[in-house]
């Protein structure tokens, strides 16, 4: 297995479909350790982070996607952010004890798919996706269809090894070409775990569909990364009444902030505390 993370585009020559295959095993690796996840919260987090890879590679701008499900199940929570670059980061928060083999409805109970929509230059949008259907890739199949206007199947595929997925979605410029999609679909899902997760991409595009001419385009990396620093941190501490945060520094000295994506602490003390109060930048050093 190769140790990175890679995701790669491609388009199919004679019928209006386009395709990305995308492994995310090294990168699902990073989000749930440390974390005492139970097994259908894992497999789901595999899901829910090769979906959101694949869902930011369609973007056509810079950005950021978060796919979030909230619910009043025994998962509160699970959420993943990507963006244009393929950093990607993920958290869970469960809040009673979930079977090994819970389906979705049974962890999230009642509860509804977020997906938002970040520009770097724009206006942010956000779409609810109802779930109701089995999986959270059925539910995003639905949303690009209702919100798109674009057929798409997702192929997912995890197991310990790894996580992988192909997504292959009707170009929006054609004519909906849904006979080609279904045709490439049913070929798609013939793919095996141990394939799709374990071979290069070159040979499982040729396995799936050798009697297709098919061009791959170069591959983009895939990561772990993020985004939390000490100074975003410590511009949450704003937000939080002044009279609290001088009782914690009374009481223990200092403010401990954790991070739950990474784990990483950060600790202010008083003098961080005056200086965020005054705008002060600070240095990024942190504790994991």
């Amino acid at each position: 297995m190769s140790v990175q993370d890679y995701l790669h585009r491609y388009l199919f020559a004679d019928v209006a479909v386009r395709g990305e295959l995308v492994n995310v095993s090294h990168t699902l690796k990073a989000i749930i350790e440390g974390h005492e996840y139970p097994s259908a919260v894992k497999k789901l987090m595999a899901e829910m982070l090769v979906t959101t890879s694949l869902m930011t590679a369609t973007l056509k701008f810079e950005g950021d996607i978060t796919v979030q499900l909230q619910g009043d199940g025994p998962l509160a929570m699970a959420v993943i952010n990507g963006n244009h670059k393929q950093e990607l980061r993920g958290v869970a928060r469960v809040r009673a004890e979930i079977e090994e083999e819970a389906t979705l409805a049974q962890m999230l109970g009642q509860g509804y798919l977020v997906i938002t929509i970040t520009p770097a230059k724009g206006e942010r949008y956000q779409g609810i996706v109802a779930l109701d259907k089995p999986t959270v890739s059925e539910c995003i199949e639905e949303y690009f269809l209702r919100s798109e206007q674009l057929p798409t199947r997702l192929v997912i595929r995890h197991n310990e090894q790894g996580a992988a997925g192909i997504l292959l979605q009707v170009l929006p410029s054609e004519d909906k070409d849904s006979e080609a999609l279904t045709h490439l679909a049913t070929l798609a899902t013939t793919v095996t775990e141990e394939e799709l997760i374990n071979l290069p991409a070159n040979d499982i595009l040729w396995r799936l569909f050798h009697q297709e001419e098919v061009t791959i385009y170069e591959p983009q990396v895939v990561q772990f990364k993020c985004s939390c620093s000490r100074q975003r941190c410590g511009e949450i501490l704003k937000t939080v009444a002044a009279d609290e945060i001088d009782k914690i520094l009374a009481e223990d000295g200092n403010i401990d902030m954790h991070c739950d994506y990474c784990g990483s602490h950060y600790v202010y003390d008083a003098v961080d505390v005056d200086n965020i109060r005054n705008d002060v930048p600070l240095n990024n050093s942190s504790i994991h």
